[in-house]
């Protein structure tokens, strides 16, 4: 009879537990019980609403024969932007929570869930505003994870699909080349405009004056030039790169590129910036960077690449207050993509691999590594865009997570030697690095 007691037992708990149709969705919200403390959601509920922006009289690099003679007059057109806006929604929002989104093929769609609510009323504003920007190819959900997270902390986020860039859009690398920190800076210009707007929905919520740039592998490309990072000689010249020389508008030293330095970007974060293992800068273009910026990169990138790659880029950006914080033997997608849709673990013929290669790293758990990264971008992100102090003892940290110390007294309060990295539960802050340099070094 105890057996068949136990035995019943044991099928009552496996259904109990067993996956739901809630529990198997694809979630983006997720927060493992070992995250770092502000990876947690914060105190506003958040909306999401899409809106399309157009850009007018652009360099049309896609109408350019890179083979043949450069054209008296480079060919224009206006650019589509789509760009998807999540923010502080006024209390009580209910409604969809699901996101429809393309896999990295470009052909299927899947839904993908979350907490912000389509369309909800905004919230009482305004809101400091993040602009993000993704990778080559992406698209603008690629780092919905950290766009709802912080969105919820008191922000608006507007994250942007970049044409000629995307899944279903890729073309021309010359395109994304050239046009990166442009749409950047432009998106930025209309957020204010809509701001100012009586009907827009962001009417009042926004205040664009305070702004924070976050890019990812090739967005974070386009964050080092608007930041001021001019690109070098090297890279305009590049036969594979924008054809007839088209590049030199993000030219070190070009009035064209001046005049994309907006005053209103306070800070940026680069999850892997491409770039710098190909020369498009050096120590002497870098110095055009004045702002304070995050670096997030994996210590084995073989696309951006570490050592010669993000690392040196963070080294040489000299007038700058910066940290680099490094998730060891993690490759190029470290922190920034999503958790990859369950729908993606299939081998894609045309692309050669597993679509969800795309999303994840061989060594690190992509949840583990959304949760740190949501944790140190709320942290720079609350002192760079709301001046909070509070958040520089989340900064201030042994460089090596591993060489931390636990020491606490049986209340609590920390023990003089206790340097384990603030934020981080007990045995939880390893494998990383988080280093700083000041302008000047």
């Amino acid at each position: 009879m105890q057996q068949l007691i136990r035995a019943a037992r044991a099928v009552l708990c496996s259904l109990l537990i067993a996956p739901t149709g809630a529990m198997s969705e694809n979630r983006i919200d997720r927060q493992l019980p070992n995250a770092p403390e502000l990876s947690a959601y914060g105190a506003f509920p958040v909306g999401v609403q899409s809106i399309t922006l157009t850009n007018p009289d652009q360099i049309d690099i896609l109408a350019i024969d890179p083979d043949g003679p450069r054209p008296t007059e480079l060919p224009r057109y206006d650019r589509p932007l789509r760009v998807e806006i999540w923010y502080p929604a006024a209390e009580g929002a209910s409604g969809e929570t699901a996101l429809s989104v393309y896999l990295r093929d470009g052909m299927t769609q899947v839904q993908i869930e979350g907490q912000a609510v389509r369309d909800a009323a905004p919230g009482q504003g305004p809101f400091p505003l993040v602009l993000i920007s993704h990778g080559y190819p992406g698209n603008r959900f690629l780092l919905s994870h950290l766009a709802e997270n912080i969105a919820s902390k008191g922000y608006v986020v507007a994250s942007i699909d970049h044409t000629d860039s995307t899944y279903r859009t890729k073309a021309a690398f010359g395109s994304t080349l050239v046009n990166r920190p442009l749409d950047q800076v432009f998106t930025l210009n209309e957020m204010e405009r809509l701001s100012n707007e009586s009907i827009s929905f962001l009417s009042g919520l926004v205040d664009t004056s305070n702004t924070a740039l976050i890019g990812y592998s090739m967005g974070g490309y386009g964050a080092v030039i608007a930041m001021g990072g001019g690109v070098t000689q090297t890279a305009t010249d590049y036969s594979w790169g924008a054809p007839h020389g088209t590049l030199s508008v993000h030219q070190s030293g070009s009035d064209t590129l001046a005049a994309l330095r907006d005053p209103r970007i306070k800070t940026a974060i680069a999850f892997a910036p491409w770039g710098m293992n190909r020369v498009f800068w050096d120590a002497e273009t870098l110095k055009g960077i004045t702002a304070p910026m995050l670096f997030i990169a994996g210590s084995v990138d073989d696309v951006s690449g570490y050592e010669t790659g993000v690392r040196a880029l963070w080294q040489q950006a000299v007038n700058a207050d910066r940290a680099l914080l490094t998730f060891d033997n993690a490759n190029h997608n470290a922190a920034a993509p999503m958790p990859a849709p369950q729908e993606a673990d299939r081998f894609d013929e045309d692309l050669g691999f597993n679509l969800t290669e795309h999303y994840t790293d061989a060594v690190w758990d992509t949840v583990r590594m959304n949760n740190i990264a949501q944790h140190f971008v709320t942290a720079w992100l609350g002192r760079h865009l709301k001046d909070d102090a509070e958040m520089d003892r989340f900064l201030d940290l042994v460089p090596r997570s591993n060489d931390g110390a636990w020491s606490k007294e049986e209340d609590g309060s920390e023990k003089p030697d206790h340097t384990h990295w603030t934020g981080f539960p007990k045995r939880t802050a390893k494998g990383l690095r988080f280093e700083t340099l000041p302008a000047t070094e």
